[in-house]
């Protein structure tokens, strides 16, 4: 008898404890969940997924008369000490990547907490662009070095505001320039706006505009953003397609004006 009631309160007591530590263990794995998507969290994805080659090849097969075969090809280039992230940008035509018609610096890093969005995503102009050119596809050794690049920032152009996507939309983040833009005089304009998303299958698109004085729009693309996917496998046949040369000198105005933000 004794030995029986014995063994009954050990397994009550067992029962009691396991019970117990599934609690702990549940509130421990909510508050983890909680906290598992921080300010920073957020600023690093935006980051690497901007970060890479990608390319507009298939709009500009879909519609050649507005858009070109760009490439767009960011990397990290330092770390501020508040961990903002430096990446270095540029975009050129495809057949001749060695030749960037635009070149910044983005810094990336969390919204302030005043604002209601995610990612801060501000451009810079580069104080010597020819100094820069092609430097994410060079050996690390010989490209300008971290300090070099903070103090290679320049002025600052236009900041987007990015924030996470509602679900069942294609995109995880997307985000605009404030309301009313930022200062640009190129072609006669008066202010610029930039609009950016980040999609779920690694693509970027982007839309870059410039208005004058009256609301005009005076530079970018009207049709839409441009739409950069990530570097395909290159084939022998791509090599020759008429997407991959660089346009006659008669349409060079048209494409500065699509993407020249300042000079």
């Amino acid at each position: 008898m004794g030995s029986g009631s014995d063994s009954n309160g050990w397994n009550r007591a067992r029962g009691l404890a396991v019970k117990t530590l599934l609690l702990i263990g549940g509130a421990l794995l909510v508050k983890r969940l909680r906290k598992s998507t921080t300010r920073w969290d957020h600023a690093h994805f935006v980051s690497k997924a901007l970060t890479g080659q990608k390319y507009s090849k298939d709009q500009a097969s879909r519609d050649p008369d507005n858009y070109f075969n760009i490439r767009m090809l960011t990397c990290p280039a330092a770390e501020l000490v508040d961990g903002s992230k430096v990446l270095y940008f540029e975009q050129a035509f495809w057949r001749s990547p060695q030749k960037p018609f635009r070149q910044r610096f983005f810094m990336v890093k969390p919204c302030p907490k005043e604002l209601k969005c995610d990612v801060e995503l501000s451009a810079y102009a580069i104080r010597d662009m020819e100094e820069y050119k092609n430097f994410c596809d060079r050996p690390r050794d010989q490209r300008p070095q971290p300090d070099e690049v903070i103090g290679d920032i320049a002025e600052h152009l236009t900041t987007v505001h990015l924030k996470r996507c509602p679900r069942g939309k294609r995109c995880l983040y997307e985000g605009s320039t404030p309301p009313g833009g930022f200062p640009n005089s190129w072609n006669g304009a008066s202010y610029c706006t930039s609009e950016l998303a980040i999609m779920k299958n690694n693509e970027i698109h982007t839309w870059d505009r410039g208005y004058d004085d009256d609301g005009n729009q005076v530079w970018g693309q009207k049709e839409g953003p441009y739409e950069f996917k990530p570097a395909p496998t290159s084939s022998f046949n791509d090599m020759f397609s008429p997407l991959n040369f660089p346009p006659p000198p008669s349409m060079e105005r048209r494409i500065e004006g699509s993407f020249v933000l300042q000079e």
